[in-house]
């Protein structure tokens, strides 16, 4: 989601969903702006679905860490988020980091109000000042005790708001405004938009796993993808130096900090290979350079994981999009190691790709010039169809398991964290 200023979100949301009306007596809260968010996969878990839910509340609080004390309320499919007493600022940006916790579908900043027709009545009303264009009413009846089923409840207040704006013209189908209402247990909820969540798992709930960052725009969205589906994960980059100057860490390190949004914690273990690369270089296998190159970072990046706690590695590779990435050659890698390695792109094309790294914020960072080690040394041709064979033979002369064992342990950590930490720059870059 794109960066918003504090004082335009809060001056959005309070359009949307209007000024508080004042709380009727004994009912604590009621008036007040929160957040509710919609459910997707995880309602469908079963059994299981009370441990995606656990995990999913605790991405939730580490994910507000720093705003006011955070009360959440759990119903079937949705999820409210409270914060007493806090200022209609603070409450909107915890809706913008909502936006980025994984599972959660859908995300709408509300008036929590009374069960109270009026009530309901006149927060909607209020909600359609300054509106222009076709409106409707979308009401939903979670309580059927409430005296009004939904379509009246719904046909109530869209008369109400035709009348006090008669500019407004009413439109069922694909209107410009929708005016929301879900009466609840308790209280009911009076909203106008919404804003789209990640989906997929909540993080943590698949395991852990090891991405190769490259600092190219595929690998970013191969990391995006697989902590939708519940991985959390660290991130390997390797560098070019002592080759090359620490461009490409910086450009790493801005990767992470902005895929950090979505998971938290995020750790980036920096590898300075350029050393390793010239020994692949003056062994002298030509064509196989690349591919006995990736094979390597492969190991190195197996070692880690294994003293990481990671079950799989993770890689940017797409089917086809260069000479290195033939369905031979990424058989001839996945030779190289035991840790499965999971490829969410491998059936997507160049556009697809870069549309969803825009989406996600990481496409201008990647797009920066860096000198990566990947472009360092390279052959003038690459094999696009390496023997399995001939490449364990140049590992063999490499002694490329010990080589893998001892460049896992020249990574370098870093913390790059999107909230702010200790660790504002790659130390030692």
């Amino acid at each position: 989601m794109s960066a918003t200023s504090d004082h335009a979100v809060v001056e959005a949301r309070e359009d949307a969903v209007g000024p508080a009306p004042s709380a009727p007596e004994g009912l604590d809260g009621l008036g007040e702006l929160c957040v509710l968010m919609k459910l997707g996969e995880i309602v469908l878990k079963g059994s299981n679905r009370h441990l995606f839910e656990r995990r999913l509340h605790n991405n939730i609080r580490a994910a507000a860490k720093g705003l006011p004390e955070l009360k959440i309320s759990q119903r079937k499919g949705i999820i409210m988020l409270r914060l007493p007493g806090a200022s209609d600022l603070e409450v909107a940006e915890l809706a913008e980091r909502m936006c980025n916790v994984m599972g959660i579908v859908w995300v709408h900043l509300v008036r929590r109000v009374a069960k109270d027709l009026d009530t309901i009545t006149d927060v909607a009303v209020r909600s359609m000042a300054e509106r222009t264009g076709t409106f409707a009413v979308r009401a939903r009846r979670r309580d059927k005790r409430f005296p009004l089923i939904s379509s009246e409840l719904a046909a109530h207040v869209g008369s109400a708001v035709k009348k006090a704006h008669p500019h407004l013209d009413v439109k069922l189908k694909n209107p410009d405004n929708t005016v929301s209402i879900e009466v609840d247990k308790d209280e009911a909820f009076v909203f106008t938009d919404g804003m789209p969540g990640q989906g997929g798992l909540p993080v943590g709930m698949s395991g852990r796993a090891l991405v190769l960052m490259s600092g190219g725009i595929d690998s970013p969205v191969a990391a995006h993808r697989m902590m939708r589906r519940g991985l959390k994960v660290d991130f390997l980059h390797f560098s070019g130096m002592p080759f090359t100057g620490p461009e490409s860490i910086y450009k790493a390190y801005s990767l992470v900090r902005q895929l950090d949004r979505f998971q938290g914690g995020s750790r980036l273990f920096v590898v300075p290979f350029g050393k390793a690369q010239q020994q692949i270089k003056n062994s002298g296998v030509e064509r196989l350079q690349i591919v006995a190159q990736r094979r390597l970072m492969l190991k190195t990046a197996e070692v880690l994981a294994d003293r990481l706690g990671g079950a799989a590695l993770i890689t940017g590779d797409a089917l086809g999009q260069v000479s290195s990435q033939t369905l031979t050659n990424i058989t001839a890698l996945d030779d190289a190691v035991d840790l499965p390695i999971l490829r969410p792109l491998v059936g997507m094309d160049k556009t697809e790709i870069m549309d969803q790294a825009r989406r996600i914020g990481t496409l201008a960072i990647s797009e920066l010039p860096d000198e990566d080690c990947c472009t360092l040394l390279t052959p003038r041709q690459v094999e696009t169809a390496a023997k399995i064979a001939d490449l364990r033979q140049i590992e063999k002369r490499l002694d490329a398991e010990e080589l893998a064992d001892y460049l896992a342990g020249t990574a370098q950590l870093h913390k790059p964290s999107y909230f702010g930490g200790p660790e504002s720059m790659p130390a030692g870059a």
